[in-house]
Parts: structure tokens; C-alpha cells; sequence
């Protein structure tokens, strides 16, 4: 592998810059305990054109834009503002999904996705599902309904990391991603049978092949997926309001949603199922490859057929299997909990970390009734509980969501996550060839030492970072506001993730044939480069692609600063590229800073 490295003045001027810009902007850059969130500029929105106040302005177009999409494009900031945005919203829903199954099929038979005999899926083409991760997140046209499976699949999660048995099935795992996509503005309810159905859920959660009791072994059905059915993926552990608010008894006390009677008779429920094939206990190496995502077949003599209580419903002895799992999959589409808890966990990936009570409220009446009603006064979602469509625009919407004044609150806004950080970038800057199976450093951005999280490979089902996380030793969690990204982040990630950006934004293109990796993922800055002259024109221009033109002015002189003592030429290195170098040093310290780390 042919490495790009950084000439020896752009390391020192990125590390003496870096210093600088986290003084300036409040630090929290390698430190453990965040800084107070920034407040941000606030110009008074006026109403333009399209009369919604959304795509009113650039900077406003920008923020929609990073809040529902992997990242704006400067020619989609450019286009869209002054038109509607509930016109957008529309065109998104009906847009044509980009799926992931049909790459993973044609990659895992390629010769670059075989073993060097032919038969057997190599380690790089157990990697496909996640370079078709990137394709899509990163060019598809479909981007809403992108960036909300991928909000689904930190919600209802499965993972293909290398330590499990899922990672050496990478076709299963490009069948759940589709499910994700393809439900991504569906019913919740239709979303929910098609995990359940799915061989790839069925292997991360331990229900494939699972067997009635048999008293005489002591063999019990496995546990794990009616669990975490409940706890993770539909109604959590204690009973809520309808505004996400825990309820207590009369003592004051959390009122639990189940116990552990209902995780055994829910257990009952899911046995009997294994891939399509002629027997059931083979696995997915011995089944046809249809099988591998094709919905789970049922398997009658393997499925209880004793009563089965949960959640205040029985299902009378000898319900066939398919009833079974359906009345199951009922109760809990039907439990009070669902509409709060999913909203508030929606609005955490989209918009807010801490959403107030009311903001959850609207958003789960509009999951409930399957109703929202768009800023130009149309209607969307089909009137049914669980309507995707409804919710999601509710999330994107809300008054808290698109008002200046919610967004000043110190409470209000998110960590970016780290993968929307580098999807940020690749789109702002049209990274020329989309090809990360010939970027091995996308393989697994996991570790610290990359992105600190990466795209279907969380380390447990509870994700990389779990809903309700209150970070200790912060003002954030003085204030006991959940900030789930900041679970991830410390000193070692915080480096990690500078490093991991400097390869990809001061890379050098190189000649394809010393390595095909030196012409994946080049930047294209050909815009910018017609402001590298100009540092302050250059820096207003990448606060607006990036960070919806957030950056403050001390941040903004700081970088000017910085990026003007990088000479544009060298009478020592006739190759020396002082545009590249100003151009990817100024855009690592707008993505170093607690502005554009701060999603507001």
C-alpha cells in the first residue's frame, strides 16, 4: 500500500494551529470533559421566497441540509435555497431507494471478494457491506432515506465486526441494510416483521435454530432477541408518558415494562425459525445463498406450542407459529411506550441530544397518529400508527428543531457523530472516486485511532453509544442532560479522529499505478482553490458548506491566521501544492472546531 503522507510543514503548522483554534473556541479538544456548548450566531431569519423560513438563506439551507443528509453540497446549498423545503421533503420520500444487496451479490463474486481458489468469501469482500455503506451514504440521490437507515440501524442494531459469526456473512447483512432502507418511510409495524424475518437478526441475536423446551434436556428457548425486542428496539425498561418522561407508582417509584415472566413467555414466541433451506438445523454455509436473504422459514415441530405470556397478552396453546410471532409483534407495536420512546431516540440521530418533553410529544403523536403536517400546510404518512413518513418529518419539522431561539439554548443540539463528520467532508468536497474497498482505512473506522465508530459494526447490540448516556465529570451531565456521542469521546478519539481527517483532506493524488488507493477519495478543490489567495473568503466559504456558517469570529480570525502564514509556493519543492496545503489545513481546523463538533 502506497501511503500519502504530509509534507513536514503541514503537520506543523495543523499541530501549532490546532493548539491555537482549541484556546480560542474553548478547548475540549483533547480533553475528556467537553467545553460549554458554543452559542451560536444568530442573524434574525425573514421569511424569503418559498415562506417557510427554512431555505430562506445559505447558512439555513446548510443546517436542514446537515440535520436530514449525509452532509450538503455546495451546488445543493446553492439550488435549494429560496425554494421550498416541504417540496424537498416530498421529492426525497418518492425517490427511488438505493439498495445495498445487489453490490454486495456482484462484489462477493468477484475475484477481488474470493479466496485466491475461487470458492470461499474473502476478508475483503466480507468488508462489502460496509464499502456499499459508504457508496450510498456518500453519492446515492436518495440521501433522507439514507441518513434514516442509518438512524434505524443505531436503533435497531445489528453488527458484522470481526469477531462474529455475522461478519463471514456479508450477503445477510446487505439484505438487513435494505430492510432498513427499503422501511425507511414505511410503518413501524411492517419495519419491526421484516427484522424479526431477518437472517441476520436471527444470527446476531441468537434466535436462528432456536428450539422448543424440551424438559427431559432442560433445554429452555434462547432469550436474547425477546429481550432486547422490548428493552432496545420498541418499548425500554421503565413506563412512559407520552412525552418521554418516566412515570412512577404512588411511592414514587419506576414503574418496569417487563419482567422476567414475560421475557420467558415472549421467548416462546421466537422458536422454530432458521434460513430456507430443506432442513433446520443447517447454517447459513450450508444453505443456498438465496436463503441468506430471503425471510426466515418456520419450522412448526420446533416451535412451542405452549401458552405464551407477555405484556398483559396470552396466546393460547397451539397458535400455529406465524399467528404467534404476529400477535407478538402486535402487542408490542400497540404498547403505550413505543410512540415516546422511538421519537425521542429519532430526534437524538436527527436534531437534538436532550430533546424537552414537548418536542418528544409531538414527534410521538405524529408516529401515533400517523399524521404531520408539513410547513406549506400539506399532509404526510399515511394516517396509520407507526408511519415513518410522519415521524421523520415531525423530527425535521418541529418548531425546536428549526427556531433561532431553541437553538441559542445551552441544552439544545448534538455531537456529530464521527461517521457524519467524514461523510460531511466527502460530499462537500465531491471526493472524486467513491471506492473504499481501495481505502483500507475505511475498512473499519471503529477504533480510536480512526473514527471511533463505524457503519453496522458497534461492539454490542447496545450500539457505540446508548440513548440515555450521561456523561460524568461534565457540565452536560451536572445538568443531567443525555449526550450520547459523548461516550466516545476522549483524548485518545479526539486525536484519533484529527489524524484519521488529515489523511483524507491533505492527501496527494498519485499516479494509479503505483496504487489504486491514491486515487480513491481525492477531494475535489477546485472551488476552493480559486479562494486560497483569500484566506478569509476561503474560511467563510468552508464555515457555510460545513458547518452551516456557525463559526465564530474569533474561531474564524484564528484559522484566517493560521492558514496565511502557509506560503503558497516553495523555491525548495518545485511539487510543493501551498493551495492543498491551505485549503485542507483551513477545512481540518473548521472540523477540529467546537462549532462544527456541536451540531446545532
Amino acid at each position: 500500500m502506497v501511503a500519502r503522507t504530509l509534507p513536514g510543514l503541514a503537520r506543523a503548522v495543523i499541530l501549532l494551529a490546532g493548539l491555537g483554534l482549541s484556546a480560542c473556541s474553548g478547548g475540549g479538544g483533547g480533553s475528556d470533559s467537553p467545553a460549554p456548548l458554543p452559542p451560536p450566531p444568530s442573524p434574525p431569519s425573514q421569511p424569503g421566497p418559498s415562506g417557510e423560513g427554512i431555505f430562506e438563506t445559505e447558512a439555513e439551507t446548510s443546517r436542514f441540509l446537515t440535520q436530514a443528509t449525509f452532509g450538503p453540497t455546495a451546488a445543493e446549498i446553492n439550488t435549494l435555497t429560496g425554494t421550498s423545503a416541504s417540496d424537498w421533503f416530498r421529492r426525497e420520500v418518492s425517490k427511488r431507494a438505493s439498495n445495498n444487496l445487489q453490490y454486495v451479490l456482484e462484489y462477493t463474486m468477484s475475484e477481488r471478494g474470493r479466496t485466491s481458489n475461487g470458492v470461499n468469501v474473502s476478508y475483503e469482500g466480507n468488508q462489502s457491506p460496509t464499502f456499499s455503506f459508504w457508496v450510498n451514504a456518500i453519492k446515492a440521490d436518495d440521501q433522507l432515506r439514507q441518513r434514516m437507515a442509518f438512524a434505524l440501524s443505531e436503533i435497531l442494531v445489528i453488527s458484522h465486526i470481526e469477531s462474529v459469526e455475522l461478519f463471514d456473512e456479508p450477503v445477510a447483512v446487505a439484505d438487513y441494510q435494505d430492510i432498513l432502507v427499503d422501511n425507511a418511510f414505511g410503518n413501524f409495524r411492517e419495519l419491526l416483521e421484516d427484522v424479526t424475518y431477518s437472517p441476520a437478526m436471527a444470527e446476531w441475536l441468537t434466535y436462528l435454530r432456536n428450539k422448543k423446551a424440551d424438559e427431559r434436556t432442560g433445554r429452555m428457548p434462547d432469550e436474547n432477541y425477546a429481550r432486547e425486542v422490548m428493552q432496545l428496539f420498541t418499548i425500554g425498561l421503565v413506563e412512559l408518558n407520552q412525552n418521554g418522561t418516566e412515570r412512577t407508582d404512588a411511592s414514587g417509584e419506576h414503574i418496569p415494562t417487563y419482567s422476567n415472566d414475560d421475557v420467558v413467555g415472549l421467548a416462546r414466541v421466537f422458536t422454530g425459525l432458521s434460513v430456507a433451506n430443506e432442513r433446520f438445523d443447517k447454517g447459513f454455509h450450508e444453505a443456498p445463498l438465496a436463503s441468506h436473504y430471503s425471510r426466515l422459514q418456520i419450522w412448526p415441530e420446533y416451535h412451542s406450542q405452549r401458552e405464551k405470556a407477555f405484556l398483559g397478552t396470552v396466546i393460547p396453546e397451539n397458535t400455529p407459529a406465524e399467528q404467534s410471532i404476529a400477535t407478538a409483534l402486535d402487542t408490542l407495536y400497540e404498547h403505550p411506550n413505543l410512540p415516546p420512546f422511538f421519537s425521542r431516540q429519532l430526534i437524538q440521530r436527527f436534531v437534538t441530544s436532550d430533546p424537552s418533553p414537548a418536542y418528544v410529544e409531538r414527534v410521538a403523536n405524529a408516529f401515533a397518529s400517523g399524521r404531520y403536517t408539513l410547513p406549506d400546510g400539506s399532509s404526510v404518512g399515511d394516517g396509520q400508527r407507526g408511519s415513518l413518513e410522519a415521524t421523520i418529518a415531525a423530527v425535521l419539522f418541529d418548531s425546536e428543531a428549526r427556531s433561532e431561539s431553541a437553538r441559542n439554548r445551552s441544552d439544545f443540539g448534538k455531537i456529530r457523530e464521527p461517521i457524519l463528520r467524514f461523510t460531511s467532508w466527502a460530499r462537500a468536497f465531491d471526493a472524486g472516486d467513491i471506492r473504499p474497498e481501495d481505502s483500507p482505512l475505511l475498512w473499519n473506522t471503529g477504533s480510536a485511532q480512526a473514527l471511533a465508530q463505524a457503519p453496522y459494526k458497534s461492539p454490542s447490540v447496545f450500539n457505540f453509544y446508548r440513548p440515555g448516556y450521561i456523561a460524568p465529570g461534565t457540565e452536560s451531565g451536572a445538568a443531567g442532560m443525555t449526550v450520547p456521542e459523548l461516550q466516545i469521546v476522549n483524548a485518545s478519539s479526539t486525536a484519533g479522529y484529527t489524524n484519521f481527517m488529515s489523511y483524507f483532506a491533505l492527501a496527494y493524488p498519485r499516479d494509479a499505478r503505483e496504487s489504486l488507493e491514491a486515487t480513491s477519495f481525492i477531494p475535489d478543490y477546485r472551488q476552493e482553490r480559486q479562494l486560497a489567495g483569500n484566506p478569509a473568503a476561503l474560511v467563510d466559504h468552508l464555515s457555510l458548506v460545513l458547518a452551516y456558517d456557525s463559526l465564530l469570529s474569533a474561531t474564524r480570525a484564528n484559522i484566517v491566521e493560521a492558514i496565511d502564514q502557509v506560503p503558497l509556493a516553495s523555491q525548495y519543492d518545485p511539487d510543493y501544492d501551498g493551495e492543498l496545503m491551505r485549503i485542507g489545513l483551513a477545512t481540518l481546523m473548521v472540523m477540529t472546531s467546537s462549532e462544527y463538533l456541536v451540531q446545532r
